[in-house]
């Protein structure tokens, strides 16, 4: 039987997006079952990619080409208990395909064997087993020769040894754990939103069940695990790491009514200002005391003691304790004045979140497109990082747009992503018009400066569309887009004052 590949583990194989093994299943290029891929499928359907590099081969190649840097190999390689145990699980996977082949071969031999003597015998008999003896020999002849095919079969063997596969239910979400991290750590950095509290094995809150497979304890915890849930396989994410693929019975968060509002503290580790209208916070919060928080929510963020104001987080939950924050210079706004002419790394300041339900629709594999109006780009941002980590959009486009130059605050990440990602476009926008005027003028502006560049994004109507920005820009926006025909649910809209 066909290997079956989930298509995850696929893309990550032949070194593309899901989203675009996604299209090739849509247009007919691939064809899949049940959700899943088989080898001789994905290798017609990328003849080259067992030839070319991709991250895994070049991660290997650091090691070797560096193998006295033992923060190279730290970061790349898990655990070595973890690692002899993958190796030895694939080496049984081996041994007994082996024997599976010999057990074969065997068996092709001695029909072969069989018939010999039956073309010995006069009559019917000799005939059939003759043309069939003739059959054999073509088929053996036509086999394919163990070259390409088998390339992604020991790449898919290989992959496995450094990194295993979890799929988490009933969400269905599913990540892989590489290096040393824990199954918490990988399930936030692949965007997974894995339940959690401390994150150090004080509060028992990232506790899931194994359902299948094998974990191992990497880090030491004080949560004390109830003997009943021990033997019904519960275990602390946040202090173990999977050795081997596994299936987890865990929490992961659907909606924001999931979460829980949170309050905590944090200290400014860094103020930027990439111009003279913005200021970009970053925040780090203490090892026990993080924001669980979904990508595009908001947080009220308290200053100076009383200083308070609700703003989109411009960073990624997949970012570990790291908060980051854009503020717009608003001459006489207490907290906009307080930013710009106090705040400085090493102040404290408080944290109440997470609200607000402008977040990723995760179940989507559709084209993405993201248009952000000034500051809004803080939470499309964030909604932009968590779509890469899921890697699952067939396309990302990010329109950003700014009444000068300088509202474009931060050009360089957007050009970065657009060089690095083959399915992710840029494009800047400068409007001829004041994107906090009337209505009336808001609906000129984007009609007259953003409607010829969406006439030529061909995925406009099957993209889900995320907006972000002051309230009238994202209205006309809005209005425009459904003049033009896109469905009302999947625009999604988050709204500046």
């Amino acid at each position: 039987m066909a290997k079956l590949l989930n298509l995850h583990r696929a893309a990550r194989l032949v070194g593309v997006t899901r989203g675009a093994l996604q299209k090739k299943i849509q247009n007919g290029e691939l064809d899949s079952f049940d959700g899943m891929v088989t080898l001789d499928e994905l290798h017609r359907a990328y003849p080259h990619a067992a030839l070319e590099d991709n991250t895994v081969l070049k991660q290997i190649e650091q090691i070797k080409d560096s193998a006295f840097s033992r923060r190279i190999m730290d970061r790349t390689l898990p655990d070595k208990e973890v690692l002899a145990a993958r190796l030895h699980d694939l080496s049984k996977e081996l041994v007994e395909s082996k024997a599976l082949l010999n057990h074969v071969q065997g068996m092709l031999s001695g029909i072969s064997s069989l018939l010999d003597e039956w073309a010995k015998q006069p009559g019917d008999r000799a005939s059939a087993a003759a043309s069939l003896q003739t059959w054999l020999h073509e088929q053996r002849l036509q086999a394919p020769p163990p070259a390409d095919a088998s390339a992604l079969m020991i790449r898919d063997n290989f992959l496995r040894v450094i990194s295993a596969q979890i799929k988490a239910l009933p969400s269905g979400s599913d990540f892989f754990v590489e290096g040393n991290d824990t199954i918490l750590e990988a399930a936030l950095r692949a965007g997974i939103p894995l339940a959690y509290g401390c994150s150090s094995g004080s509060c028992g809150a990232c506790k899931a069940r194994v359902l299948s497979g094998e974990i191992k304890q990497v880090r030491s915890h004080d949560y004390v695990m109830p003997p009943a849930q021990q033997a019904l396989g519960y275990a602390l994410m946040c202090s173990c790491t999977a050795v081997s693929d596994l299936v987890l019975e865990a929490d992961v968060a659907q909606s924001p009514r999931d979460l829980p509002t949170q309050q905590l503290s944090g200290e400014v580790r860094a103020l930027e200002q990439p111009t003279d209208e913005v200021a970009v916070i970053h925040i780090k919060t203490p090892p026990r005391d993080r924001l669980r928080f979904l990508a595009g929510q908001r947080a009220v963020l308290t200053l100076g003691g009383s200083l308070a104001e609700e703003l989109p987080i411009a960073s990624c939950p997949c970012e570990d304790r790291h908060l980051e924050f854009h503020v717009r210079r608003l001459h006489g706004n207490h907290f906009s004045d307080f930013v710009f002419e106090q705040l400085k790394a090493g102040d404290s300041v408080s944290i109440r979140g997470p609200s607000g339900n402008f977040v990723l629709d995760t179940a989507s594999s559709r084209p993405i497109l993201f248009i952000a109006f000034c500051t809004g780009f803080a939470p499309i941002k964030s909604l932009m990082e968590h779509a890469m980590a899921l890697d699952q959009a067939e396309t990302i486009h990010l329109l950003w747009i700014a009444t000068q130059d300088s509202g474009l605050y931060l050009p360089g990440l957007a050009r970065a992503w657009a060089d690095a990602l083959d399915n992710f476009t840029y494009t800047p926008i400068l409007v001829g018009g004041d994107l906090d005027a009337t209505a009336s003028r808001q609906e000129g502006v984007v009609v007259n400066s953003v409607g010829p560049v969406l006439s030529t994004i061909s995925t406009l109507m099957r993209a889900d569309i995320y907006i972000a920005g002051p309230s009238l820009a994202v209205s006309a926006m809005t209005k425009h887009l459904l003049r033009l025909g896109v469905p009302e649910a999947r625009i999604f809209a988050d709204h500046e004052g």
